[in-house]
């Protein structure tokens, strides 16, 4: 039997891993019977992630999460754009009833949530698609609320590229954000590209950068 020191490293080694995450869902808080911040009414149609311990995308359907819960099982980071107010929620309702007797709870994963760190400070929000187009030249090609329209077409191919296109662009936004600890801001107010300096929480100019 291998010594408890080393099954302890590999209990954690095996929870690890990030996550880059994106869920998209059947309705929304101002459809009918559902209600704003009722998330229990929330109906998950694709879930896609990043995990940077396979260097691989994945992307599942609804009834497909319970091979998605594995990855959250075993991460020590959550990352995503707007996660906190409403990826996390939601997912984490349905996971605790998919393994009502698991331990995982995704608010007591370290998450790191772009939008929210941006807004923290700098007091302003933006788009995911804004941000990649000045952060990597590149922009969504589609509106978040067409996806649940996607869903309800039939069109659930076209829905995951979707998804998973937001979590690639999440994916590069958080790499600039990991190792520049930077990221350019169009600032509302002027109209002019700003630069967030979130390892030394400052506002710079671009000149700077």
């Amino acid at each position: 039997m291998p010594p408890l020191t080393s099954l302890i490293d590999i209990f954690k080694n095996s929870m690890d891993d990030t996550v880059v995450f994106d869920i998209e869902t059947q309705n929304f808080f101002t459809d009918k019977n559902v209600g704003w911040d009722n998330f229990e009414a929330l109906r998950i149609s694709v879930v896609a992630l990043y995990s940077y311990k396979k260097d691989k995308y994945y992307v599942f359907e609804e009834k497909e999460l319970e091979n998605a819960l594995d990855f959250f099982e075993k991460s020590k980071t959550l990352v995503g754009f707007s996660i906190n107010r409403y990826d996390v929620p939601v997912l984490n309702i349905y996971f605790q009833k998919i393994k009502p007797n698991s331990d995982l709870n995704l608010w007591l994963k370290e998450r790191i949530d772009l939008l929210e760190e941006i807004e923290n400070l700098c007091g302003q929000r933006i788009s995911l698609s804004k941000l990649a187009e000045v952060n990597l030249g590149e922009k969504k090609e589609r509106r978040g609320s067409e996806a649940v329209d996607l869903f309800w077409s039939g069109e659930i191919e076209e829905l995951k590229k979707y998804c998973l296109k937001d979590v690639e662009l999440t994916k590069k936004i958080y790499d600039l954000y990991l190792n520049n600890g930077k990221l350019i801001f169009p600032d509302k107010k002027t109209g002019k590209n700003l630069v967030l300096d979130f390892k030394n929480k400052n506002i710079l100019m671009p000149t700077l950068f």
